[in-house]
């Protein structure tokens, strides 16, 4: 894996877990502006609304990056949209960047060949 494209994935990967956390939030402030008189929603739906553009556009640099099949990429926007499905996009990620590592070192040790 070159620079770029675990550059890419690590965009994405840490963009995840506040783009969840914002939506959880978000849906709580729904939920406080129905039954009180606080009313968060403006400023959470604003920032939740920046945090989904961001993972949308590393979702895709990291699709171009590193050529996923259309099952994995379409797998990735699922998670977006769902309210906790960003932790599960992150931890996913994660996973395989540790994953890029010990290949890379195994192939730098002549453990594994090149392919």
């Amino acid at each position: 894996m070159d620079l770029k494209t675990a550059t890419a994935l690590r965009r994405l990967r840490l963009v995840s877990a506040p783009e969840a956390v914002s939506f959880l939030l978000l849906l709580v402030c729904s939920v406080l502006k129905r039954t009180t008189d606080f009313n968060a929603v403006p400023v959470m739906g604003a920032i939740h609304g920046v945090l989904f553009i961001l993972y949308v556009i590393f979702w895709a640099d990291a699709w171009n990056r590193a050529k996923w099949p259309l099952g994995t990429a379409a797998l990735y926007f699922v998670l977006s949209v769902l309210p906790t499905g960003g932790f599960f996009a992150e931890r996913k990620l994660r996973r395989e960047a540790e994953d890029a590592v010990i290949a890379s070192r195994a192939r730098r040790e002549g453990v594994v060949k090149a392919s």
